[in-house]
């Protein structure tokens, strides 16, 4: 299988071509302001280098930042209607409770609270309205909305609700985005709404940017289908992705996690992506990156959806550097993507990281002859903070003082050349492109999560079930059936439930099933 895996960041667009486990060839191009023609450039880019014909390629695989960016940016959200299935219950709390003021602002703040919503184990806490719901519907067409996120009262244990009121809001007002909860979230009321109203708020845009991908690959003559990654490691359909932009979030860090264990081969390890405006730290754990345990917030929002545990600090290659009265400072302002302008060794007037290193004698680009004149001093000062940020990082995501070694990759890790904390250091080969190299190798995953009543069941038998369950999602998801493995499996009994009642999550991984993989998604 042929595949090309591109990585969208902020400084750069990198794009491989490998052929079943030998990466054929990897580039780097400049991410523009419209973000396609970065694409498209990477595109032609690594197919002119790795001489192979367009309708060679059977899999395009993309990792962007696009989502997140618009969150944290509050930018092209759509108003949205926000509507919890739950009273009597819930009333105290009201949908986006907890949100900054100007995120709400900028999808409107439109709530509803209505009848319906279940118990753990599935009793019902009232019955659906729908007149009640029609009026709701109403209201919401009134003001112009057309983006909505239902939410029941424990709907990964029971969505019936959910689905019913989709039904009926999707009937009312015909064309609305319609997202329910109990796709998207884990157990945990508010955190799972909240990814819910994030996911709707970005369903116009996932639309342009889905379709816009589309356009940039048909335009470089691949026919073969194309996927996103999500911030599990793991691969979903661009239809699919469609639906659920919220799922991209953080995939550029796992994907360059991912690409760190492919190319080092080395399964446990500590990973350190230097990008060019931010590094980003995290452990990987069987070739996966750790996941977060707590609520992960995005953009002063909690939730509860996978996420790796990953931390990012102002660090990489373009970092100013500025000499003041307190010392040296490292970022975390950086001059991004203008790199081949500002900095000193391409002839600009900022001093920048990267020119430290060249200054150094550690690193050979642009020319050497425009850093010259760098005192020795402030060379060895600004190594020796660069160090010092890298080694509390790694400190942070270290979880025992078994001495793992420390992987580094991404374009900006031309500034590390010794090791890190007294941890051996690995760059692998290609380590420029490893984020690409994680999308390119990425598989696919099903995940269940749900709360079983032992005293009826059994343990034995609900943890069959729902390994059978993430099974059949990881195959409804476009994995190959015989290649599934279980790579997770977690049960917390829930003390406060009646009936020995217990949390069951199972998340298991595939190969990507390629059979007629030159139909475009």
């Amino acid at each position: 299988m042929i595949r090309i895996g591109i990585d969208v960041g902020g400084t750069n667009t990198d794009a491989v071509v490998m052929n079943g486990n030998d990466v054929i060839a990897g580039v780097k191009s400049a991410t523009t302001s419209d973000v396609m023609t970065g694409v498209v450039n990477a595109l032609k880019d690594v197919l002119a280098e790795s001489k192979m014909d367009a309708s060679a390629i059977d899999v395009v695989m993309i990792g962007t930042t696009h989502f997140t960016n618009a969150v944290v940016q509050r930018r092209d959200l759509a108003q949205t209607a926000a509507v919890r299935l739950g009273l009597p219950a819930t009333a105290s709390l009201p949908p986006m409770v907890d949100w900054p003021e100007d995120l709400k602002k900028a999808i409107g703040n439109h709530t509803w609270l209505a009848h319906g919503g279940n118990e753990f184990d599935g009793r019902v806490i009232s019955p659906l309205n729908e007149e009640e719901l029609l009026g709701i519907a109403g209201e919401i067409q009134s003001r112009g909305i057309n983006t909505i996120a239902i939410t029941s009262v424990f709907s990964p244990v029971s969505n019936e609700f959910e689905k019913r009121a989709g039904e009926i809001f999707a009937k009312a007002i015909p064309g609305a985005h319609i997202t329910l909860s109990s796709e998207i979230g884990r157990i945990g009321l508010l955190e799972r709404e909240n990814a819910a109203i994030m996911n709707a708020c970005l369903r116009d845009l996932s639309a342009h940017v889905i379709e816009a991908f589309r356009n940039a690959i048909a335009e470089t003559g691949i026919k073969g289908r194309f996927f996103l990654t999500q911030n599990d490691g793991t691969l979903m359909d661009a239809s699919f992705a469609e639906k659920f932009p919220v799922l991209t979030f953080a995939s550029g860090p796992t994907n360059s996690m991912r690409g760190a264990a492919f190319l080092s081969g080395v399964h446990d390890a500590i990973v350190v992506d230097i990008g060019g405006t931010t590094s980003d730290v995290g452990s990987l754990q069987k070739g996966f990156p750790r996941q977060a345990t707590v609520a992960v917030e995005v953009g002063g929002v909690r939730t509860n959806f996978r996420m790796p545990d990953v931390f990012s600090i102002g660090l990489g290659g373009g970092s100013l550097v500025i000499d003041g009265p307190d010392g040296i400072k490292v970022g975390p302002t950086s001059v991004g993507y203008r790199i081949k302008s500002e900095a000193l060794i391409f002839g600009g007037s900022t001093l920048t990281t990267t020119d430290i290193t060249v200054a150094a004698g550690n690193a050979d680009l642009g020319d050497k002859g425009k850093v010259g004149h760098l005192d020795k001093d402030l060379l060895d000062r600004t190594q020796a903070k660069i160090l010092a940020m890298l080694e509390d990082c790694v400190e942070r995501s270290r979880l025992s003082p078994d001495p793992l070694p420390v992987i580094v990759v991404g374009g900006g890790s031309i500034l590390v050349n010794g090791p890190i904390g007294g941890l051996q250091v690995i760059k692998p080969h290609h380590f420029g492109v490893a984020n690409a190299v994680g999308a390119a190798i990425a598989q696919v995953s099903g995940e269940i999560d749900r709360v079983y009543a032992l005293a009826e069941i059994g343990r034995e038998q609900a943890l069959n079930d729902a390994k059978a369950r993430a099974i059949d999602a990881a195959v409804a998801a476009g994995a190959l059936r015989e290649s599934i493995e279980i790579v997770d499996v977690e049960d917390v009994p829930l003390a406060y439930l009646p009936g020995n009642a217990t949390r069951v999550r199972v998340k298991a991984v595939g190969e990507l099933h390629v059979a007629g993989a030159k139909n475009a998604a």
